[in-house]
């Protein structure tokens, strides 16, 4: 494929043309569109471009679109850079955070395309930086020293069976996975010898989640989190596991509830590493992803996508991807109605006490859900919190490229034994 450097408020007609030749060729976006038939438009400064959607290809159109998006030049301009700045590496990120950006028309049918607009999107950034980004080389790993097993818990008289996995040998570490997630999360951080060669990581999918069965009482699609079930299932895994005092590493939704286990449990955990955590942030919850005329295993994936760092690398990222479209229904939206409904420890994280528990908070730069501005406002409310930005990471640090988060992680541990040592 011949890809550009050309500037759209240069050239306008030779960018769009350059964009739909290119689209052309692109074998993602043909197994993208399958079967799709829209009709939709961009608006670029005064210019606008409309493209049909059909028979697994783009092409221009003068049809009336069906939806239109929308940003200001100059925020288009930071899309399209090869390396864009934190919020921009995605559409639905410049939605949340990006005043000029927004849809018109049938936003539903949008919903129901963006894996289509995102792939378009992203040959558009070709045609203007000249790179496909996200494709790193990765090493492989040829040995997988995890273990798995099933442990039965009862809470609040409902039963269930949880899947877990260990590896390594050391300091009881134990991993939370993301909403609507599972523990496969941690497979590449859980194989690295630089970790396990010192730690004992333990990490279990919630219930509902990936291999564990959902609670007894809980018809499928209908759970719901809530601070009180997620710290009682934790702590249940803690104590049956005989952890002795772990270091409880989790990012989103698993990184809110670590600040909520250092202020209920400090006696029990030996300190968290809450990743991409705040105390409180409205506007998280994605109606869409329960929506009846939307595919769940298709937007939920294609949402998250768009949280991670654009230079991450593409293995990982499919990964991520793939897991989060295998998710029960209703399952990453009943997570969200913890963190981003009842969830709100504006009241507590004050007076969280870290000579008992300490507190390190890492977030990943391109992180536009939780950003680093939030988490560090949430820190400097907790007396002895250490907060580090996590450069090129974004919301799923361990997932997205667990050898670059390692490096924040490992010195992370550290810090907590250092105080532990000191405190002793």
């Amino acid at each position: 494929m011949t890809i550009g450097t050309i500037e759209p408020s240069s050239n306008w007609h030779e960018f769009v043309s350059e964009w739909v030749e290119n689209a052309g060729k692109d074998g993602d976006l043909a197994r993208i569109i399958g079967v799709a038939e829209v009709c939709f438009a961009i608006v670029y400064g005064t210019n606008r471009v409309v493209f049909s959607v059909a028979n697994r290809t783009l092409k221009t159109s003068v049809f009336e679109p069906t939806f239109t998006l929308r940003a200001s030049q100059h925020d288009w301009d930071l899309f399209l850079e090869q390396i864009p700045p934190p919020t921009y590496q995605n559409f639905f990120g410049m939605l949340m955070r990006v005043e000029s950006a927004g849809v018109d028309g049938d936003e539903l049918t949008f919903v129901q395309h963006a894996h289509i607009v995102r792939r378009v999107l992203e040959l558009a950034r070709q045609v203007a930086s000249g790179i496909s980004v996200g494709n790193l080389a990765v090493e492989e790993r040829e040995t997988d020293s995890r273990s798995g097993s099933y442990l039965p818990l009862t809470l609040h008289n409902s039963a269930t069976t949880i899947y877990l996995e260990q590896s390594g040998e050391g300091r009881d570490v134990l991993l939370l996975h993301t909403a609507g997630a599972d523990s496969r999360q941690f497979r590449h951080l859980m194989n690295d010898s630089r970790v396990t060669d010192n730690y004992h990581l333990v990490s279990f999918d919630l219930p509902g989640h990936g291999r564990s069965e959902p609670y007894s009482d809980v018809q499928p699609g209908n759970q719901k989190l809530t601070t009180d079930s997620y710290v009682d299932c934790i702590m249940s895994v803690v104590r049956q596991m005989k952890l002795k005092q772990p270091i409880v590493v989790g990012a989103s939704m698993a990184g809110a509830v670590c600040l909520e286990l250092a202020y209920r449990h400090p006696d029990e955990i030996g300190g968290v590493v809450a990743c991409e955590a705040s105390e409180k942030i409205e506007g998280r919850q994605v109606v869409w992803a329960l929506h009846p005329l939307v595919n769940q295993s298709l937007f939920v994936p294609e949402w998250v996508e768009g949280l991670m760092a654009p230079n991450s690398p593409q293995r990982y990222r499919d990964e991520i991807w793939w897991g989060y479209s295998q998710g029960g229904y209703g399952t990453f939206f009943g997570d969200i109605l913890f963190y981003s409904g009842e969830w709100n420890a504006a009241d507590r994280v004050p007076h969280i006490d870290t000579g008992l528990c300490p507190v390190v908070m890492l977030t990943g730069e391109y992180d536009y859900s939780c950003t680093p501005e939030m988490s560090r406002a949430t820190a400097e409310k907790i007396p002895g919190a250490v907060f580090q930005v996590m450069r090129e990471l974004g919301h799923f640090p361990h997932a997205e490229n667990p050898p670059l988060f390692v490096d924040y992680l490992l010195p992370a541990l550290a810090q907590i034994e250092k105080n532990e040592g000191q405190l002793a």
